[in-house]
């Protein structure tokens, strides 16, 4: 027998579908680990001030999920709060999202005016975000456009500081190399400056998320609001029902949760699966340049 027939072979490598059926179960069994546990708890203790799981999603699904088809299963309660919530958390993480980038871009390109500015993005970023709340209901009426102002102004300062950290952390010679080619400032952003920033960018997006989500909550708890998730949850609690209150808690978690897991499958999108990119090699630069 040859030496390397008497050699153990090496232990076969776990295959990607098996990987991925483990890590599949892995995080199911967690959350359903959790749940059985409060259930249990929930039946053992027998108050009214924590209820089950399963009476928790039973409420909620005739609170909100109850409607006809034609309206996508909505009741009258859904399209009254949790639509107006969802759009103001859309409307404010996106309008933040996008004066973040642009800001940043700006100023990530000058050493001097970040300089200037970054003892005041460092002051406005400290600053607790509902704390500025009564600051814009003094300002501006409370409604929708004070709602949308307190999420921007305050989900605006994570995307702007990271992205603008990422333009600064592009490689000095690329920028020689862009400057020897004359290339025109939107190529530089699409091929130099958004390249390095997008992953410091998405690590600010999903901080501004979730700034985003808490300000909504935060804006609809204030006297003068009519509606929201956040009303919502207030007048349950004037009313003292806890199932209401307990049903409102969990669908936050859930909006949470769908919201970030778009916005990690964007970012797998645009980065290919990984969390850091590089920006483009000299040789592509001078082939933009010189095209």
């Amino acid at each position: 027998m040859s030496p390397r027939a008497a050699r153990p072979s090496r232990t076969a490598r776990p295959s990607r579908t098996a990987l991925s059926a483990r890590t599949l179960s892995l995080r199911l069994g967690v959350p359903v680990g959790a749940l059985l546990a409060w259930q249990l708890a929930a039946w053992g203790h027998g108050s009214v001030f924590f209820p089950t799981p399963a009476s928790i999603l039973a409420h909620g699904h005739a609170l909100w999920f109850s409607g006809p088809p034609g309206r996508l299963f909505l009741s009258d309660d859904a399209v009254t709060h949790l639509l107006p919530s969802l759009g103001r958390v859309v409307a404010g993480f996106s309008l933040a999202a996008v004066c973040g980038i642009v800001l940043g871009l700006v100023l990530g390109r000058s050493r001097d005016a970040y300089a200037l500015c970054d003892p005041v993005l460092q002051f406005a970023r400290a600053v607790p975000p509902p704390a500025l709340v009564p600051v814009f209901v003094v300002l501006l009426a409370p409604g929708t456009r004070m709602q949308l102002a307190s999420i921007v102004l305050s989900a605006v300062w994570p995307v702007l500081i990271n992205t603008a950290d990422g333009v600064r952390a592009v490689d000095p010679l690329r920028l020689e190399v862009a400057a020897a080619l004359r290339m025109p400032l939107a190529e530089r952003v699409l091929l130099l400056y958004l390249p390095a920033a997008l992953p410091r960018v998405f690590a600010g997006l999903r901080l501004s998320l979730s700034l985003s989500l808490i300000l909504m909550v935060f804006s609809e708890l204030l006297p003068g609001t009519t509606n929201g998730i956040g009303f919502q949850l207030v007048d349950a609690q004037t009313r003292s029902d806890l199932l209401t209150v307990w049903a409102v808690i969990v669908l936050l978690g859930v909006v949470g949760q769908v919201l970030n897991s778009a916005l990690l499958a964007a970012e797998r999108l645009l980065l290919g699966g990984r969390r850091e990119t590089r920006s483009p090699s000299p040789t592509r630069l001078r082939r933009a340049g010189s095209g």
